[in-house]
């Protein structure tokens, strides 16, 4: 009978640690990450309601960035009815704080973002690390892209 290939140590070491890693990819983000995830962004969207800043309404449009992202990739249910009204509101709001200072929700505008942000929560808690890892890359590459497009007007 014909001898196995030996496979020095550290193949073995690194194939163990690429699936110990596939493996971590596969499952949902740490429950204290996820809850401190969220918390930032209720945080960020209650400070609008109140008047916040340009730094609540970013972390806003982030979140539902990456909603809408991890809701194509099949984790979460966001219909175009959730979505549109939750896209005025953000555009609306940063319309209005760059024009006026003023970063801020109405009660409407809040409504209609909302149940995006609850979304998020739940995907933050079930989703996949790779699929959250992608979405992120994602939203990455497009704020580098408005940095480009930025730089190129100046």
């Amino acid at each position: 009978m014909a001898k196995t290939i030996p496979f020095p140590a550290q193949h073995i070491q690194a194939t163990r640690a690429r699936r110990h890693k596939a493996k971590a990819e596969l499952l949902p983000m740490p429950r204290a990450s996820a809850d401190e995830l969220a918390l930032q962004v209720h945080l960020a969207l209650a400070a609008l309601r109140a008047g916040g800043s340009q730094h609540d309404a970013q972390a806003l449009l982030h979140a539902h960035v990456l909603a809408q992202s991890i809701a194509d990739a099949g984790y979460g249910d966001l219909t175009p009815e959730q979505v549109r009204p939750a896209d005025e509101a953000i555009i609306a709001c940063f319309s209005r704080g760059g024009a006026q200072g003023e970063w801020r929700l109405d009660d409407a505008q809040f409504e209609a973002v909302r149940p995006v942000i609850n979304v998020y929560d739940v995907q933050l808690q079930s989703a996949p690390m790779w699929v959250l890892t992608d979405a992120s890359e994602r939203l990455e590459r497009m704020r580098a892209g408005e940095a480009a497009q930025a730089r190129k007007r100046a």
